[in-house]
């Protein structure tokens, strides 16, 4: 699908989700070229890796978490 048609449908899917206001297709189109740019460029960024630092003060054992003290 080229870009236009995937801002269009999403366009749409914002006009849907708002309740269908008029006078407001300028400010829905903004937004969907907004979003499809922003998954564009996180597909061109590629997988996110694991953050190696999140549980690093957690306690074995406890998922994750650590006890109260």
């Amino acid at each position: 699908m080229d870009r236009e048609e995937r801002i269009r449908r999403r366009a749409y899917e914002i006009w849907e989700r708002e309740g269908r206001p008029q006078g407001r297709e300028r400010e829905h189109w903004d937004q969907a070229v907004q979003e499809i740019e922003a998954e564009g460029s996180e597909a061109e960024r590629g997988p996110v890796a694991p953050d190696p630092t999140v549980g690093a003060g957690s306690e074995p054992g406890t998922g994750g978490t650590k006890p109260p003290r």
